[in-house]
């Protein structure tokens, strides 16, 4: 269906699985060409099972047959020259990069007084530096074509506190603050920043954390959500749609915002 989104282009981190796959998808049935990063291996830290490469190649499949080109990474966010060599690809097989959702993440609990000093590491690195060093690499591209759109899909807990998740709520506290601050840098040149705030979302991560605690996700998120509707979680796709809604010319005055899709839970 033709909209003010086809024949973009997206760049998504964390893209194998979740809320990237499922954001890349609804991108994709809009019309957007989607570059699709992610580091397609497992990690020590924080131990449950993260997207693959069979899932990045299922992903370009899904794309393609929405009738848009897909283009796949492998690469850490932490990364810089993995994170160079993607978008210079990206950039010379299309030309620009329209929107980028800074997506890719980890989770993981732990007492702050307790946690090594290389946990603390991992969930800023990832969540909040991975985010900047991705960005620092598309903001020059967008500012020469004087257009684009990000999204830092943030948490909740980036403006909460959260019981034993202090790494992770200083790191998508990080995540918002980050993003008003690009909003005023950027401006001038025509590109729009925004966060998202999902409370638990229904992704292959909220059962890694679950097996971690020895419990079911429905556990997790009956202990934890405290949604005023009805539901342990929201799904990808409402977070999927939410992006797509921000990027397209529908938010167009919206920059600078940070979007809840919390059912409720931050009116507690």
């Amino acid at each position: 269906m033709a909209n003010d989104l086809t024949g973009k282009t997206a760049f998504i981190t964390g893209a194998a699985h979740g809320q990237g796959k499922a954001t890349a998808l609804a991108l994709a049935a809009e019309g957007v060409h989607i570059a699709a990063f992610d580091i397609a291996r497992a990690l020590t830290y924080p131990g449950y099972t993260l997207g693959n490469e069979d899932e990045l190649q299922q992903l370009q499949h899904s794309c393609e047959a929405l009738g848009v080109k897909c283009l796949t990474f492998t690469g850490d966010v932490r990364d810089d020259a993995a994170i160079s060599r993607a978008v210079n690809e990206v950039h010379s097989a299309w030309g620009r990069i329209d929107i980028l959702f800074n997506n890719a993440g980890i989770c993981a609990y732990g007492i702050t007084h307790e946690m090594p000093e290389e946990e603390w590491d991992a969930m800023i690195d990832i969540n909040l530096k991975g985010a900047w060093m991705v960005g620092r690499r598309i903001i020059p591209l967008m500012i020469a074509q004087q257009s684009g759109v990000i999204i830092n899909n943030s948490s909740i807990a980036g403006l909460r506190g959260m019981n034993r998740l202090s790494h992770y709520a200083a790191s998508k506290w990080g995540l918002t603050g980050l993003t008003k601050s690009w909003a005023i840098e950027l401006a001038p040149y025509n590109i729009r920043a925004i966060s998202i705030h999902p409370t638990g979302v229904n992704t292959p991560m909220n059962d890694g954390l679950a097996a971690l605690e020895g419990a079911t996700p429905q556990e997790i998120a009956e202990r934890s959500a405290g949604n005023l509707i009805d539901v342990p979680w929201v799904e990808t796709s409402d977070v999927a749609n939410a992006v797509v809604f921000l990027v397209s010319d529908k938010a167009r005055y919206v920059t600078g915002s940070s979007f809840v899709l919390d059912a409720g839970l931050l009116t507690r």
